[in-house]
């Protein structure tokens, strides 16, 4: 079955495309056949490096993982970064080529990217069995299509069939579903081969004279009706989609193993990136996590994380303007845990020289760290290995600023002044020995009879949540239907729906 794929398109963003997409490859893999993911263009604050130090998007490296491959940037050629609402940094093949306005991107240069996008998905089709396609955002949306280069513009030219997802818990999928397929031209709606509703509650009986009604509307059939899934925690795509002030992250459903708790709230400063770095905290047992905004929701936090930030600058004004700069100035002085993650550790410095991101010039930091930043024209992008609180510890940085430490404690890259931590690597707490000194350190610190479980692997927790998804798609989609699409294509003769395309 060498170059068979599939598109995962969705009816809005957020329908369930990333992890659709990552349960068919982890079920693709599991019988044997070589797979591989794709997303020609990602829109992400969360993103990851390859073994090769190319950056991309980190929904990708978690496909890549359900399938059992190691993730290149041949799988996500181009990742938008944003740094505001209008514009966005390029990263094309893992390494960023400049800042666009979203009128500059659209208005000429997405095209121009489109024949490296496509080269990159028929390379992958040269080397495995199958190609499963995620598309951003919804195909339908007409303003964009002329430049699209993710969704039916990338299935048109590699002749891709396409499943389209919608998310049913957010209601009205039905209506999705057909006005999906009814706003795209003939051309496109010829690839358009069925749907997969996501996050189903019930008595899926009761749904089934709906999907034979929108068959016959549109001659085409429903894949799968996945079921809603509790705590997957799976990586997500997009930092910007939602708030996340008091978003609590998922953990296992496990007792503490000491007599406490331990509660960490994390800063959800704006352009907010990599703040997965907190699901290996939230997958211990007796960790609580939350997303806070206010100074007050710091009080009972026995950790305070402040996180990456693709804007370091806009962050310290936030913090400052919300109080919180303050509340973590007061933690210090107490002896009060706080770890810095990259951006949050540029923050946690005494100066920042930025005429690269911000270009705002020499802006001061929170001093309650001895490191000087300038941010620096080319981006640091590593895999980096070493050793803190006597273990073995693994990384990896997406950075322009370069951090001089002129004091305090080493701690990884950066350092450590009594409670108050910072480093540049993002992910040095999926590393398992590391995680449970440094929690047994914060306990200490904060006073807290929490003591981590000796045997959680996050590694472990993060393959069964990838088989979970695996499990989704066998239990519940047409798998022999789903194999014939990745084999065989689109079906011939699918009636065209108006009024289509203007």
């Amino acid at each position: 079955m060498r170059g068979g794929g599939l598109l995962v398109a969705g009816t809005t963003s957020d329908a369930g495309k990333s992890v659709v997409t990552a349960g068919i490859c982890r079920w693709l893999v599991r019988q044997g056949v070589k797979v591989a993911p794709f997303k020609g263009q990602n829109m992400s604050l969360n993103s990851f490096v390859t073994r090769e130090g190319a950056e991309i998007g980190r929904a990708q490296a978690m496909q890549a993982q359900a399938a059992r491959v190691e993730p290149t940037a041949l799988m996500n050629p181009v990742l938008l970064k944003p740094g505001s609402d209008r514009s966005s940094q390029v990263v094309l093949m893992g390494k960023p080529v400049g800042e666009l306005s979203a009128r500059g991107y659209h208005g000429g240069r997405q095209r121009e990217l489109f024949e490296p996008v496509l080269a990159c998905l028929e390379e992958l089709r040269g080397t495995y069995d199958a190609v499963i396609c995620e598309g951003a955002g919804s195909p339908a949306e007409i303003n964009l299509r002329r430049t699209d280069i993710v969704n039916m513009g990338i299935a048109r030219a590699a002749k891709l069939p396409v499943v389209v997802v919608g998310d049913i818990d957010r209601g009205g999928v039905f209506a999705q579903f057909f006005g999906t397929t009814a706003l795209l031209s003939p051309e496109d709606q010829s690839l358009v081969a069925g749907y997969l509703v996501n996050k189903f509650r019930g008595d899926v009986t009761l749904l089934e004279p709906g999907l034979d009604m929108l068959h016959g509307l549109t001659g085409r059939r429903t894949f799968g009706v996945l079921p809603y899934a509790h705590g997957l925690g799976i990586d997500e795509e997009d930092g910007l989609r939602v708030s996340l002030r008091g978003t609590v992250r998922e953990s296992v459903v496990a007792p503490p193993v000491g007599e406490d708790v331990l509660r960490v709230a994390v800063c959800a400063v704006p352009l907010m990136s990599n703040f997965t770095d907190v699901d290996a905290l939230a997958a211990e047992p007796g960790v609580v996590v939350r997303f806070v905004d206010r100074p007050e929701e710091l009080v009972d936090a026995d950790l305070v994380v402040v996180p990456g930030t693709r804007g370091t600058v806009k962050a310290l004004a936030w913090l400052r303007e919300r109080g919180l700069a303050d509340a973590l100035a007061r933690r210090a002085a107490e002896g009060r845990p706080v770890l810095g993650v990259c951006g949050g550790f540029q923050a946690l410095g005494e100066r920042i020289e930025d005429e690269v991101e911000s270009k705002a010039g020499v802006v001061d930091g929170l001093g309650l760290l001895p490191v000087r930043v300038r941010f620096a024209p080319e981006k640091t992008l590593a895999r980096p290995v070493g050793e803190a609180l006597g273990e073995r510890v693994e990384g990896y940085e997406i950075h322009h600023g370069v951090a001089e430490v002129l004091g305090g404690e080493a701690f990884l890259d950066g350092c450590r002044v009594g409670s108050v931590w910072g480093t540049h690597w993002h992910g040095s707490l999926e590393s398992d020995g590391f995680r449970r000194a440094f929690l047994r350190e914060v306990a200490v610190a904060a006073g807290r009879r929490f003591v981590p479980a000796p045997d959680t692997s996050f590694g472990a927790l993060r393959e069964e949540q990838l088989d979970r998804l695996g499990d989704l798609i066998e239990e519940h989609a047409d798998t022999d239907a789903l194999l014939r699409l990745i084999e065989e294509g689109a079906p011939e003769g699918l009636p065209f729906v108006p009024p289509g395309a203007p």
